[in-house]
Order: C-alpha cells, then sequence, then structure tokens
C-alpha cells in the first residue's frame, strides 16, 4: 500500500458568529481554502508542474439552505475541472477530519491514477445556518407556529438525549470532577497559547486572507482569527453558566463558541509526490475512530487516539504533541487525563475556545495546525483527536517530513 502524504495545507481565518466573513457561504469559503491549497504547492516547487485533482472529500455539519453538494460548490469555485468527484462528509463536528481519513484511505488502496491528488476538508458558516419553519410544509391553519434554530437543532443537539450538549459536557466535569475554576483557567491559557501564536506569526503559514467584497472601493482582507482578541480575561470567572443554572460549570467562555470558516489540504501518495517534484509537509501514519453512549461523546477521543496509533504501529510515548479539539474546555482536560498527556504538549498555539469552532472545519483544521506545531517546535509525530455528537470521535497520526 502506498503513504498518504500531505503535501499542503490552508485555511481561511476563524471568525466569529455574524463577523468578517458572515457574507460567504460555506462554500465558498471552502473555495478559498481550497485554492489557497493549491496555490501552496507552486511555492513549494514553482518549477512543479499543476497536480491534478482526482477527487475531493469535504467535511459539512449543516447544510440546510446552502444548495445542493455543498463539495461540489466548493470544489469548482475553486476553478477545479468538473470532472473532479465530490463527496460531502458529515460526521459532526468530525466531518473535517473523516474527510482526511477518507481521502487519506483513498490514496494507500492505490485507487487513483499516477501523481493525482485528493483534497480533503472542511468547511461551516454557522451565521448562516437558517431558522426552520417544520409546521409551512403542511400548512398551519390556526395558531402560532415555531421557529427552529438550525444552528442549535442540526450542529449542537444531543438528539438521543433531547438536550444541548452543553449538557453532556456538564456530566462530563461531574464524573472527572474537573472544576469551574478548572474550565476557567484552561479558557484562560488557551486564549494567551492564541494570542501568543497570533502574534509571534505562527499561523501565517496556514492562513489564506479572504477578500470581502464592498459596495465602494477596495475588498475587505481578512487575515487573522478574530476570536482571540475578543476575550476579557477579567470577565471570565464571572459569567453565569450556559446550560445547568445552579451549580453549572460550562460558560460561554470556557466552551467554544460559533465560527465560520475553512481548511483545505492536498493528499497524494509519497511517491506520487515526489514524482511531481513535491516535498511532503508529513506522513499520515495512522488513523483510527470510536464510539460510545452519545452522552458521553466528550471523552470518545480517549479511545479513537489508542486506535490511531496501533494502525500506526506506535504507543502513546512516540507522539511529540497533540492537539485535541476543544469543543469545551472539560473536553481538552478530561481527556488529557484519561490519555495521561502533558498539558504543555496539548494544543499549544491555542485551541477551538480561543480559535472558534466552526464545526464542519475543525476537524481538518487541527490537523493542519499541528502540523504547524510540529514544525515550530523542530517535532516528528503528532496526534489530532476531536469528538463528534452521537458519541463518536476520530484521531490521525502525522509524521512530519518537512
Amino acid at each position: 500500500m502506498s503513504s498518504a502524504v500531505i503535501v499542503s495545507f490552508a485555511r481561511t481565518p476563524v471568525a466569529k458568529f455574524r463577523g468578517s466573513l458572515a457574507s460567504l457561504t460555506a462554500p465558498q469559503l471552502g473555495s478559498v481554502a481550497i485554492k489557497g491549497a493549491l496555490s501552496r504547492l507552486g511555492m513549494a516547487n514553482s518549477a512543479a508542474p499543476a497536480v491534478p485533482v482526482a477527487e475531493a472529500y469535504i467535511g459539512n455539519v449543516v447544510s440546510a439552505g446552502i444548495g445542493q453538494a455543498p463539495c461540489r460548490q466548493a470544489v469548482l469555485g475553486a476553478g477545479l475541472p468538473q470532472s473532479t468527484i465530490c463527496t460531502t462528509i458529515n460526521k459532526v463536528c468530525a466531518s473535517g477530519m473523516k474527510a482526511v481519513m477518507l481521502s487519506a484511505q483513498a490514496v494507500a488502496a492505490g485507487g487513483l491514477p499516477d501523481n493525482m491528488a485528493m483534497v480533503a476538508g472542511g468547511m461551516e458558516s454557522m451565521t448562516n445556518i437558517p431558522h426552520y419553519l417544520p409546521a409551512a410544509r403542511g400548512g398551519t391553519a390556526l395558531g402560532h407556529v415555531s421557529c427552529i434554530d438550525g444552528v442549535i437543532h442540526d450542529g449542537l443537539w444531543d438528539v438521543y438525549n433531547d438536550q444541548h450538549m452543553g449538557l453532556c459536557a456538564e456530566k462530563c466535569s461531574s464524573d472527572y470532577g474537573i472544576s469551574r475554576e478548572d474550565q476557567d483557567a484552561y479558557c484562560v491559557e488557551s486564549y494567551r497559547r492564541a494570542q501568543e501564536a497570533i502574534e509571534a506569526g505562527w499561523f501565517k503559514d496556514e492562513i489564506e486572507p479572504v477578500e470581502i467584497p464592498q459596495r465602494r472601493g477596495e475588498p475587505l482582507v481578512v487575515d487573522i482569527d478574530e476570536e482571540p482578541s475578543a476575550i476579557k480575561f477579567e470577565r471570565v470567572p464571572t459569567l453565569r453558566p450556559a446550560f445547568k443554572r445552579d451549580g453549572g460549570t460550562v460558560t460561554a467562555a470556557n466552551a467554544s463558541s460559533l465560527n465560520d470558516g475553512a481548511a483545505a489540504m492536498v493528499i497524494m501518495s509519497e511517491e506520487g509526490a515526489r514524482d511531481a517534484g513535491l516535498e511532503p509537509l508529513a506522513r499520515i501514519r495512522g488513523y483510527g475512530d470510536a464510539a460510545r453512549d452519545p452522552v458521553d461523546f466528550t471523552t470518545a477521543p480517549s479511545l479513537a487516539v489508542p486506535v490511531a496509533l496501533r494502525k500506526a504501529g506506535m504507543g502513546a510515548e512516540d507522539v511529540d504533541y497533540h492537539e485535541i479539539n476543544e469543543a469545551f474546555s472539560v473536553v481538552a482536560l478530561a481527556n488529557m487525563k484519561l490519555l495521561n498527556l502533558d498539558p504543555a504538549k496539548v494544543n499549544v498555539f491555542g485551541g477551538a475556545v480561543a480559535l472558534g469552532h466552526p464545526i464542519g472545519m475543525s476537524g481538518a483544521r487541527i490537523v493542519g495546525t499541528l502540523y504547524s506545531v510540529l514544525k515550530h517546535a523542530d517535532a516528528s509525530v503528532g496526534c489530532a483527536s476531536i469528538c463528534n455528537g452521537g458519541g463518536g470521535a476520530s484521531a490521525i497520526i502525522i509524521e512530519r517530513l518537512k
């Protein structure tokens, strides 16, 4: 079997809910990320020929209102040929990572023509997820009509227990003895690390600026993550619990926010990349999924990581750095506890609590950011993991090559 390698990665900045990227749909954001990833192939070696893309897998969680075949929209919007095969992936928050895993699987199986590539990634515009009128189809003769928020209903609701996923985070806090103070301290550190990474320019290689047309004059260029600068540290301990009024520990600060963004990467066989004159960024060593009771989705990464390590032929001691998606601060804290991880080696550039969590994007973003961390630290092996609604999680192991 061929080794799958990542030859380029790009992402949009992560924008706040109803923020600077609000005018763009998820597929439009996806197009920007895909264009960015493809343009970086030329940066790697200006003499290299264009790499033909055979197929694309792009994650997207709430596709209501954005038109059919979101992946197809993003791919054609990026200028790829109409012969490109496109599939939209929905594994809730793990959608972007599952897209990467499926692409690596296709490459490793040898199913692609010589020197052709896969595009993988994820995209979400949580701002543009619509409200629903479920009663409108049948008509309403008399009385009030309920309007359902698609963000909550299809993105953030634990349908198995009929509750907000924030209450699952509260259960995790109780199960593992993780206090409000622990979560607030983690939140502050996530923001501090993200701010440090931005100020030091550690995200510059991965961010593709987004141009927003204006009514007059030049377009607005968005090239920085919006959320990290918005924090008011003094307010963190004063916020009320967001989901459990009495004795709750999860707040708007120590949970991730609602956001817009997209990420994409180009994946090839290692032989094909080198034949094309490209220097791979990282080798995908292994990946895996796990699942448990939906109410305990928060700790599913602790089950997925060992699966990925086993498939990579590695042990926990072989991993230099981890990215664990911070759906909530308690998710990272609980999984670090269960996996016995050094907090200094986890989410070094901050995580979703500070950077934001566009749910279809995050799984792909943390793989790309993991590479950035490995490069910055001159380290070799990293593991990215992410939980998803329904009790699942995905994890992937990469080895830095460049």
